[in-house]
């Protein structure tokens, strides 16, 4: 089976193939960094990380652009409050998104442009827009002219004439139609501004990512991401003003995740019923986190709780302990304190679960039933393992290799932390100091054997003594 995703654009499921054999250029909309980005935002931060890396693991040459708005009406807002430049803001919280999307374990964009330092190709892009006869100046301000595109509200399914200057559609008389959209802003006291063909000023909002996308990416691109709230009028504002400058498409495939609830309302700042990332991070793991957000269709709204949060982190556990008995089953071979048995049940568990995993990837992006395969894994390695001194050492390196690459694209489990995370103790110590006790009590030196015990407690590694020899687990971080 081929890779298929859902474009919101044709509202169906259609073979994806990159424009560029071998490469794909997908671009989703960041943060506005005013502030630290909230558990709704994390959503298409981790769903669209998680749809980078499953194009990488099928061999595909992925650029990933990812923006930050680093001027708006938020953010001088936010600035003066703290008494600072806007610049000086967004640097502040820059650093603080890498911060917490490094915690959730989002691997770092090709490219994180911020507006503030594109505005000549911002600027270029306008131009040729007003050049094209779609946009218009006004009193230092340029709008888009609506009318000028016949295909507006194609992305966003909507008549022209159904429409109205509802939620983030700015109402100005000035406009020849309350739909214009403003793509550069004349300055105003005490905001920042740069030099224009139309007096000083600063970008529009919906602007900023045509500019961007285009500058790294080229004029098409394959794969454009972002939240179902920006589908109108953001996304649909990108489609009009990018396919008036080029007369191309601009982006082959439109995905958008769906929202997270609480309560049955969207998560939002503006609602105030939020939770940072913060602060959800200092009660529960990334993998946790990660695991609530891709145990649904990422086109599904999903409401969040911390009720729910501790569902997931249950079935992290049981996630965390099964990986940890197929090392364990691993390691007995190495330290030859089992023998070896061939379970076949176990072999074709693995080999469907392998199967299942691709077929739920291909099949829109299914990464609730994918994980569905990982447990399965686990599940049949429970069974195959408990009570057995002799395992199928073969069928126990498969799962766990299975498990891994899995783990390269959910960061679910999070192995190569859980194995060697900065400041933990390598696994080949843990054998080798397991090994040491088992020799202390075999002659009967107890102390020694009570004192690699305490030690290896201290550092977050736990034993336990079973008929078939000594297990270790990590404690929960």
């Amino acid at each position: 089976m081929s890779l298929q995703l859902y474009n919101d654009m044709t509202a169906g499921k259609e073979n994806f193939e990159p424009l560029e054999p071998g490469v794909v250029n997908f671009y989703t909309c960041g943060p506005t960094v005013y502030d630290y980005f909230h558990i709704g935002n994390a959503r298409p931060f981790i769903v669209f990380d998680v749809l980078r890396r499953y194009l990488e693991s099928i061999g595909y040459r992925v650029n990933y652009v990812q923006n930050f708005t680093d001027v708006d009406d938020k953010m001088i807002m936010r600035a003066r409050q703290l008494g600072i430049s806007v610049d000086e803001l967004a640097d502040r919280f820059i650093a603080a998104y890498y911060e917490d999307a490094d915690a959730l374990g989002i691997k770092r964009a090709t490219h994180n442009p911020r507006a503030t330092r594109e505005i000549p190709s911002i600027i270029e892009l306008i131009g040729r827009l007003v050049e094209g006869g779609h946009a218009y100046e006004a009193d230092g301000d340029v709008y888009f002219e609506v009318s000028t595109f016949p295909r507006y509200g194609r992305l966003s399914k909507q008549n022209i004439e159904d429409l109205d200057s509802g939620a983030r559609v700015e109402v100005d008389e000035r406009k020849r139609n309350p739909l214009d959209f403003a793509l550069w802003k004349a300055v105003k006291p005490g905001e920042p501004a740069w030099e224009s063909p139309w007096g000083m000023g600063r970008p529009g909002w919906h602007i900023e990512c045509s500019a961007m996308a285009r500058q790294y990416l080229g004029e098409t691109i394959d794969i454009h991401g972002g939240g179902s709230d920006l589908i109108f009028p953001h996304h649909e504002n990108e489609v009009a003003q990018s396919e008036s400058a080029h007369g191309k498409t601009f982006a082959r495939f439109w995905m958008h995740n769906g929202y997270l609830m609480i309560d049955r309302e969207k998560m939002s700042k503006s609602q105030g019923n939020f939770f940072t990332v913060r602060d959800v991070l200092a009660k529960f793991s990334a993998p946790v986190v990660r695991l609530f957000m891709l145990s649904a269709h990422y086109r599904s709204p999903i409401n969040f709780s911390m009720e729910t949060l501790e569902h997931e982190k249950n079935a992290y556990e049981r996630l965390r302990n099964g990986w940890t008995e197929i090392s364990y089953a691993i390691s007995g071979r190495r330290r030859g304190t089992a023998t070896c048995r061939r379970d076949e049940e176990l072999r074709g568990e693995i080999s469907k679960a392998r199967k299942l995993f691709a077929v739920c990837m291909d099949d829109d992006f299914n990464t609730a039933g994918a994980i569905g395969a990982v447990f399965d894994v686990i599940r049949a390695a429970n069974i195959s393992f408990a009570g057995h001194s002799d395992v199928d050492y073969e069928a126990a390196e498969d799962a766990a290799a299975f498990l891994r690459s899995a783990d390269d694209i959910m960061g679910i489990l999070q192995i190569g932390s859980m194995c060697s995370g900065s400041g933990d103790v390598e696994p080949g110590e843990i054998e080798a100091l397991i090994r040491e006790r088992d020799q202390a009590r075999k002659q009967k030196d107890f102390s020694r054997s009570d004192e690699i015990r305490k030690d290896l407690a201290e550092r977050g590694i736990t034993l336990e003594d079973t008929p078939q020899g000594t297990r270790w687990k990590r404690a929960e971080t």
